[in-house]
């Protein structure tokens, strides 16, 4: 099969999406190496994803950004032709115009509907046009991949999608986190701390609720722990910070807005446990990337963390601090439970592995064709 990529993620993106495309590209060129793949981004940024064939990119015929813009939305089909892509995969959440015109099958993975089940958590001008690229993506894909059954549902419900036309694909995050040895990498605003901690990454932002796990943190009486947030700063991280200060507990919070990708598998690796207590997400890699790195995990309820973290975690309700302090308690309490969860967690993530979904995707592009 000839495989065509909206690949401007994977060539541009350092997280989120860019990982995500660049998984699915490597697990592809490895699992079913069989096939041919080409990868068309307006552009590129150096050195974030040498491993992919030069000589199967393509690009628009001017570094123009506007005539890039164009190009991947409407410009590139012609290229397909050229290349005679018989499958074209938009990985992250967009489809071209004009797939079906040329007779081009096409698939697009949508990540997640947040923007419209929290849409005060956008600017307007993202919502417009997230509205008009995902809408447009479903209505014409002739399949959407879903990389939860928490997206498959919001799709359904959102755009009227029949239930037949989604696949749910899971996926793993990356291959840097598949280690359970440190790498002895130091994050300078930690360097060689030898208190246990309590450990939580993602932006810090209100629909993570970092709040309300800094307060279960508080109530738990853990002296002799840490809690470390790991995450980009927003205005929300002055609610948590004012906490902290008003309970002088400064000494137990750290908050780190800028750790490197290189030093996250070791600050995961050296953790006591994971919490997640997000109100809702599409999926949940930090999820994933803990249970990777041997980490007993904390979720919240409510989306789809307990997809991504399976048997081997535990959950409570994204508003109740109380459950959250009794599991903070009782996990930090109980090695022979965190050892249970990591052992769970371990099996758990098998089915994340990128053999199993490169499968998946092969199958999908051959029921369009075949």
């Amino acid at each position: 099969m000839q495989i065509g990529f909206d690949a401007k993620r994977a060539f541009n993106n350092r997280t989120g999406l860019g990982n995500y495309s660049r998984f699915v590209l490597k697990a592809l060129q490895k699992y079913a190496p069989q096939h041919d793949y080409w990868a068309f981004t307006p552009t590129i940024k150096s050195g974030l994803f040498d491993e992919f064939s030069a000589q199967n990119i393509r690009l628009p015929s001017s570094s123009n950004p506007l005539v890039g813009a164009w190009w991947r939305s409407m410009g590139v089909v012609k290229d397909l032709q050229k290349q005679k892509i018989q499958v074209f995969h938009g990985l992250s959440n967009e489809l071209p115009y004009g797939l079906q015109k040329v007779g081009v099958k096409s698939v697009v993975t949508i990540h997640d509907l947040i923007f419209l089940r929290y849409p005060a958590l956008y600017p307007a001008i993202d919502r417009f046009f997230y509205r008009q690229k995902f809408k447009k993506a479903c209505q014409e894909a002739d399949i959407i991949v879903a990389v939860s059954e928490q997206t498959k549902r919001d799709t359904v419900e959102f755009y009227g999608t029949e239930p037949d036309k989604i696949q749910v694909v899971y996926q793993d995050c990356h291959e840097a986190f598949h280690q359970l040895e440190n790498q002895s990498f130091q994050i300078s605003e930690i360097g060689n701390n030898s208190k246990p901690y309590i450990l939580s990454v993602g932006t810090i932002e209100a629909r993570k609720n970092q709040l309300q796990l800094v307060k279960a943190f508080h109530a738990a009486q853990l002296p002799h722990i840490q809690l470390i947030l790991v995450g980009g700063k927003t205005n929300y991280q002055k609610k948590i910070e004012d906490y902290v200060a008003h309970y002088h507990l400064e000494s137990q919070v750290r908050i780190l807005n800028n750790v490197p990708f290189a030093g996250l598998p070791d600050l995961y690796r050296s953790a006591q446990i994971f919490v997640y207590p997000s109100f809702f997400e599409g999926f949940g890699i930090p999820i994933v990337e803990a249970l990777r790195c041997g980490v007993p995990v904390i979720a919240a309820t409510g989306s789809c963390l307990e997809e991504a973290g399976g048997e081997g975690s535990l959950y409570f309700a994204p508003h109740d601090t109380d459950a959250l302090t009794q599991m903070l308690q009782q996990l930090s309490q109980d090695a022979a439970l965190r050892q249970r969860l990591v052992v769970d967690g371990q099996a758990h993530i098998k089915q994340f592995s990128a053999e199993n979904i490169a499968k998946k995707l092969i199958d999908i592009y051959q029921s369009l064709l075949f």
